[in-house]
């Protein structure tokens, strides 16, 4: 019988420089469900892929259409160069780790990240990341039409807004995915 965590991938998103602040000023204890996460997933030879958003010099992916970036592209920030961009040091991606850049909300919009989970075999991404509102909800939407199966570590997941954040993994993500926290989802990996 094949090892169902074969077939399974912890996504970490958007935990970069630019974005982790939003967690807060105890940035230690705030990152720690994060980092027990990471270190469940490689102590049991889950596939940890970090995903950033970030854009080429010049910004060629942004339209004025869009409303969450459009400004971004007028001051000049958040190029896959910037510091901004890159993962933050205390979630620090090892050598074999792949980092995922993306050119809008969802992890899939315009990154590799379906091709390497297709190339994998993996069929169940477990959500990590900043916002609950931003890249997770766009996350799970685009994987659940995909067909992913799909798990929200909702520790490990955080929303500026905490009502936002509870309606979410209360109410709407139990729709198309398990929510669970993360000392939940590591029991079921013994």
């Amino acid at each position: 019988m094949q090892n169902q965590n074969n077939k399974t991938a912890l996504l970490v998103m958007d935990l970069q420089n630019g974005i982790i602040r939003h967690l807060g000023e105890n940035l230690e204890e705030a990152i720690a469900p994060y980092q027990k996460a990471i270190k469940a997933a490689r102590e049991n030879s889950i596939p940890v892929i970090f995903v950033r958003v970030g854009f080429s010099e010049g910004y060629p992916e942004i339209s004025p259409n869009n409303k969450a970036f459009s400004a971004i592209s007028k001051y000049g920030a958040m190029t896959v160069h910037d510091q901004a961009t890159q993962i933050h040091e205390l979630v620090k991606p090892e050598a074999n780790e792949p980092i995922i850049t993306k050119y809008r909300v969802s992890a899939f919009a315009g990154s590799t990240l379906e091709v390497i989970l297709r190339a994998q075999n993996i069929d169940t991404i477990v959500l990590s990341g900043i916002s609950t509102s931003g890249v997770v909800l766009s996350t799970l939407r685009e994987a659940a039409d995909k067909d992913f199966k799909i798990t929200v570590l909702e520790d490990a997941c955080f929303d500026p807004d905490a009502e936002v954040h509870r309606v979410l993994t209360e109410k709407v993500f139990p729709r198309q995915a398990d929510v669970v926290s993360v000392d939940a989802w590591i029991e079921t990996l013994k």
